[in-house]
């Protein structure tokens, strides 16, 4: 499964339209199922996700598509940004400056590039070298790396922790907010390739870190709607399915979240093209995701956002009440 690498992220691409982040990793469903994990929410500046390998920046092509994955996660890119600056205000080059701070030209690049965390010698010598103006030694502990998180999803994470808002509509495994660590756990283990205990361990660890969401303040107002048959599957078995629908009921009747469950029967579906997900930040922008097993796609286009609202407002209309859904929890819970 995907263990992703550090990421930054921008809001879609540049033009504002649909921005697609592909080729994630060696996983299958980037978030929900065994390629996913959780994300780190610090970091300098303001983005969030998706850098590749240290082999350098993902090329973009005109339509927001990325070819390969991003190359470094939004708060080292910013970190190097500021160094590159420094530098280059102190008209030193590169290699000059690398013999200034006692690295090669080559470690200089890749911390300007944002493909290498500095280390507590590289923030400290640079400082002294470019003014002391303070900047470098105060942004370093804000540096974040984003371990297994599948990359095609770090964009994702990173605008959801910035959410007010946050719909899910998932058709294939429990959302990894509402996933209990025994369920996490089987899930993980079930999608191939094999995974020794460390990355297993790692992506659930990630996941569960994901759901302090729910803790925020100000709040965010969560509105999941999740398939019958993901609650009648037996995922990890009788007792990890009894643990998840005891989860479910606890976490549905949080002040904040609501929960509908569409049921099997329910020939008028709107989601017949997958799982989908949408978002709200404090200005009202909405953002919109979907996935598929080896990578994702952020929609930032408004006329794309607008018909995937259409959509999620359809399947709130299919799916049962909140009350009707908690009814059925109950009943599943009393049936094992």
């Amino acid at each position: 499964m995907a263990e992703g690498n550090d990421q930054g992220y921008g809001r879609g691409d540049a033009q504002g339209t649909t921005a697609r982040e592909n080729t994630g990793g060696e996983g299958a469903y980037g978030d929900e199922t065994g390629t996913f994990a959780g994300v780190s929410a610090g970091g300098f500046g303001q983005g969030c996700t998706d850098a590749g390998p240290g082999s350098g920046d993902a090329e973009a092509t005109a339509g927001g598509a990325f070819r390969g994955e991003p190359g470094a996660s939004d708060s080292l890119r910013t970190f190097g940004a500021v160094v590159q600056a420094l530098r280059e205000h102190a008209g030193l080059s590169r290699e000059e400056f690398g013999d200034v701070v006692r690295f090669s030209k080559h470690t200089v690049a890749s911390v300007e590039q944002g493909r290498r965390m500095p280390d507590r010698d590289f923030v400290e010598r640079a400082e002294t070298a470019l003014g002391n103006t303070g900047a470098l030694r105060r942004a370093a502990p804000h540096l974040s790396r984003q371990a297994g998180l599948a990359s095609w999803f770090r964009q994702w994470a990173r605008l959801e922790a910035q959410a007010v808002t946050l719909w899910t509509y998932e058709c294939r495994v429990i959302p990894g907010l509402l996933q209990t660590e025994r369920y996490a756990r089987a899930v993980t283990e079930s999608v191939p390739p094999v995974k020794d205990e460390e990355q297993v361990a790692k992506q659930v660890a990630a996941r569960l870190a994901r759901q302090t969401l729910f803790d925020r303040r100000p709040p965010i107002a969560f509105s999941f709607i999740v398939e019958q048959a993901l609650l009648e599957r037996g995922t990890g078995g009788p007792d990890v399915t009894r643990e998840l629908l005891d989860h479910l009921l606890e976490r549905s009747s949080q002040f904040n979240v609501e929960l509908q469950i569409m049921p099997r029967h329910q020939p008028d579906h709107a989601g017949f093209d997958g799982p989908l997900r949408l978002l709200a930040e404090h200005d009202n922008r909405w953002f919109g995701y979907a996935e598929g097993q080896r990578g994702g796609m952020l929609i930032s286009d408004p006329k794309e956002v607008g018909i995937t609202l259409q959509r999620y407002a359809k399947l709130r209309s299919q799916a049962l009440t909140p009350a009707d859904s908690r009814g059925l929890l109950k009943r599943l819970r009393g049936a094992l």
